[in-house]
């Protein structure tokens, strides 16, 4: 079996993911040429932690930003002297062809249908959009403009993640019949206001509202859709849960879903628990399963089924089947 080696989201952000978002884009874009896409970057803050210069067909050639010290290190960053304080100023610049959308989550939408709109092919951070209305919004500007659109979730390119979707393609996980996801980052609240003391759009963000990191596993490795959910939420009263403009009462949220062939996955987003920061997923098979390494050291580990004929008893006189455990 291909071992999977561990990485951390942080290691991860500061380099497989990044390189592989500009490779989609500009890969795709100039798949047949050797012409570089130009793009233009808005959102000075994570905007600034991904390497598109550093692709062979690929140019920044704008950058903008409403904070003249983001903008600048945009600027540094990208080697880039074309600078805009004006979005739209941006968007009127007819050598683009795409814009990377790294703003505050819920302007992702608005940002990229209007670049979409002026003929430029759009790379957006998570969430794609905040509501169902802004989705279907997306959707339609996708189909009526006829540009590419592609929301940069990050764990679908995890070594882990590339090596299960490789697996269960090739049936070894034999029908996965419960999956499971979670992210924990606790201290989010250090960053739900500004320098200035001004509640960012981080304030009382709805867990659920940010579950791209998780299911940005479990779907592709399953291939299945999340159909229907119960879930639990958590709060213990803050006064951001009791402030926030999304009327959002939970620090963590779980989900219990059922997906569009009838199997089990459960979803976690939690901000405030006591777990070091983590972004895995667990896959479980009736031939094979995998689960991902956890903060306190458990390993990445693969569960087989050897000789289904071979059982053993326990201590109990319990049968055991012929289980191998690889970490």
């Amino acid at each position: 079996m291909k071992s999977v080696p561990e990485v951390s989201r942080r290691q991860f952000f500061q380099g497989a993911a990044s390189s592989v978002a500009a490779l989609s884009m500009a890969g795709t874009m100039a798949a047949q040429s050797n012409r570089k896409v130009r793009i233009g970057v808005v959102g000075g803050g994570f905007g600034s932690h991904f390497q598109w210069h550093l692709h062979p067909n690929c140019k920044v050639a704008a950058v903008c930003d409403i904070r003249p010290d983001r903008l600048q290190t945009l600027s540094e960053v990208y080697h880039c002297d074309k600078t805009h304080k004006n979005y739209r100023e941006m968007l009127a610049n007819r050598e683009l062809d795409a814009v990377a959308v790294f703003t505050p989550a819920p302007l992702h939408v608005w940002m990229a249908t209007e670049a979409m709109k002026s003929g430029k092919h759009v790379i957006s951070a998570v969430p794609a959009g905040m509501t169902v209305e802004d989705l279907e919004q997306l959707l339609e500007t996708v189909k009526s403009t006829g540009m590419k659109y592609m929301m940069a979730e990050t764990s679908y390119y995890r070594p882990e993640i590339i090596t299960c979707r490789e697996w269960n393609k090739a049936g070894k996980f034999g029908t996965i019949v419960y999956s499971e996801a979670e992210y924990h980052h606790e201290g989010l609240i250090s960053i739900m206001f500004d320098e200035r003391g001004f509640p960012t759009w981080r304030h009382g963000f709805t867990p659920m509202l940010y579950p791209t990191h998780s299911i940005g596993m479990v779907v592709p490795v399953t291939g299945e859709r999340l159909a229907e959910v119960q879930a639990v939420g958590w709060g213990d009263g803050h006064e951001v849960l009791r402030t926030n403009e999304y009327h959002n009462p939970f620090w963590n949220t779980t989900g219990f879903f059922k997906t569009s062939k009838g199997h089990a996955s459960r979803i976690a987003v939690c901000w405030h628990i006591a777990d070091a920061e983590v972004e895995r997923a667990a896959f479980y098979g009736d031939r094979l399963s995998y689960v991902m390494a956890r903060p306190e050291k458990s390993p990445n580990t693969v569960i087989s089924i050897g000789d289904a004929s071979k059982t053993v008893l326990d201590s109990n006189g319990y049968p055991e089947g012929d289980v191998k455990i690889q970490a």
